[in-house]
């Protein structure tokens, strides 16, 4: 750390319900991606501070497995009051270090505590099945937590990816440990201080710090039973690879190239709105974000409406900051090579700035890339800015066949008004969400949230239902009291 930096504040790991200071000699700085300014150092951590927060961890969920289910869930109604009375200051907060807009934070936060309803109500989902099977025999079968398990999230949503995974996995009975995006570690830490407030034991929610060593030592580490990662498909592939060759229980959601199919009968004003909120929110950086739109023949006008819109657009007003200046120079580079390698810039965002946004900011404006081929780099590559590129065919059978080919299988969406056509779409479309005339179909609570392909690896989901299978083990109990009315083997 420079000593320019020693009057910003440390960002402290969460170990034992205590704040820990790291020992980690290296310190990135946590900086507002809409002026530039450094907000905090986050330590990166070492493989001994992840293994101190697991010791931590499960010494706590010895007794917090055994705090019955009805229990547990009631930190969950507490955390769920308490991020309501506090959600302005909460989203300023996921806006200070993302740089999106308040009401998208907003919005980030609303959505995350549908997820704590969901956990709310694992009292009415967890009932155990018990049947006789056979005269004077009889099986159950009931739930029991994996012991300490992680959770490793991306930067683009720091309050809600949490979220998705901490109260589900803490009501079954687990400890989590956290490590955060070092982009945007400050939401983690505010998680931990909501939950201590709601009542839970230290220990059960820990946090630690850092980058590459730490996600290697999660993976690596024997007291860890599972892992839910959310970021990159690069990392998503290493991190389900190398946790499960260690035995461990892994859901890695990766990438994503949305494409969204429009039809000459999709209803031109509403279509062109939700493209371009699809495309355009939380700056593009969203796995769910419209990539690719695939135009059929008679569909000029509805392309020419999208054109406008962005055109009207610019950042710094309209839609957010990018989180890095590293992820600005890489968005302006496709915009850069677009033309140069056969695709039509029909809208440049690197202009496209308010003149009162802050000078530090990283903005880059709704780019509009068109006449693309479907093997252009803008079509392929997942560019996680306000962009969208736009690639003319005849027919449908010839977009899904694009969309098809496409390596991810996030999210897929057709905009048209028959439905004959939207079932034609939704079966044969590779992707494992679908949206109808919606540009970002997130499954809503207790729909899980997941892709296919290359989106997607590891079975079970993070969200919805099957969160519950994913963060609990079964035991089945066979019991016979007596050997009258003998009827079968069992017997």
């Amino acid at each position: 750390m420079s000593v320019q930096d020693i009057t910003i504040p440390a960002v402290c790991n969460l170990i034992g319900g205590k704040a820990v200071v790291s020992s980690a000699k290296k310190h990135l700085p946590v900086t507002n991606p809409s002026t530039g300014e450094v907000l905090a150092n986050v330590p990166m951590s070492g493989a001994d501070e992840l293994d101190a927060a697991v010791k931590a961890a499960a010494k706590a969920q010895r007794d917090w497995a055994l705090v019955a289910l009805k229990d547990r869930v009631q930190i969950m109604y507490r955390l769920k009051a308490l991020i309501e009375e506090q959600v302005d200051s909460l989203a300023e907060l996921v806006t200070q270090e993302n740089g999106k807009l308040l009401a998208e934070s907003r919005g980030e936060l609303l959505r995350g505590i549908e997820c704590i309803e969901f956990a709310t109500s694992l009292p009415q989902i967890a009932a155990g099945q018990a049947m006789e099977v056979s005269r004077g025999v009889e099986c159950k079968m009931l739930r029991y937590p994996l012991g300490v398990v992680a959770a490793i999230t991306p930067f683009n949503f720091p309050f809600m990816v949490p979220l998705w995974m901490a109260p589900t996995a803490i009501a079954c009975g687990n400890a989590l440990i956290l490590k955060p995006s070092e982009q945007t570690p400050l939401s983690a830490i505010k998680l931990g201080e909501l939950l201590e407030q709601a009542g839970l034991p230290a220990g059960i929610y820990s946090v630690v710090n850092g980058g590459r060593e730490i996600v290697e030592a999660m993976c690596d580490h024997p007291g860890i039973q599972a892992i839910g990662f959310v970021g990159s498909t690069k990392v998503a592939k290493l991190v389900y690879d190398r946790g499960s060759n260690t035995g461990k229980r892994v859901k890695a959601l990766g990438g994503a190239k949305n494409h969204l199919v429009v039809m000459p009968d999709a209803d031109p004003a509403m279509t062109a709105a939700n493209v371009v909120a699809s495309a355009t929110g939380c700056a593009g950086q969203r796995c769910m974000a419209a990539s690719v739109l695939i135009a059929l023949e008679g569909t000029d006008h509805i392309v020419d409406d999208i054109k406008k819109k962005f055109q009207s657009m610019v950042a710094g007003r309209d839609i957010g900051s990018v989180i890095s200046p590293e992820a600005k120079a890489r968005i302006t580079g496709y915009i850069e090579r677009c033309e140069a390698r056969g695709a039509k810039l029909a809208v440049d965002g690197r202009k496209a700035v308010d003149p009162a946004a802050p000078a530090g900011g990283n903005f880059v404006g709704p780019t509009l890339f068109d006449y693309a081929k479907p093997d252009h780099e803008v079509c392929c590559d997942e560019i996680f800015g306000p962009t969208l590129t736009v690639v003319r065919v005849k027919n449908l059978d010839e977009a899904i066949s694009i969309e098809n080919a496409n390596p991810y299988g996030n999210a897929a969406a057709i905009y048209t008004s028959s439905g004959e056509v939207a079932t034609y779409f939704a079966e044969r479309a590779s992707a494992g969400m679908i949206g109808i005339n919606i540009g970002v179909p997130v499954p809503r609570e207790p729909f899980p949230f997941g892709g296919w392909n290359a989106s997607s690896y590891g079975e079970g989901d993070l969200t919805g239902h099957g969160s519950f299978d994913f963060w609990t083990k079964t035991k089945k109990i066979t019991t016979k009291w007596h050997d009258r009315n003998r009827s079968n083997w069992m017997s």
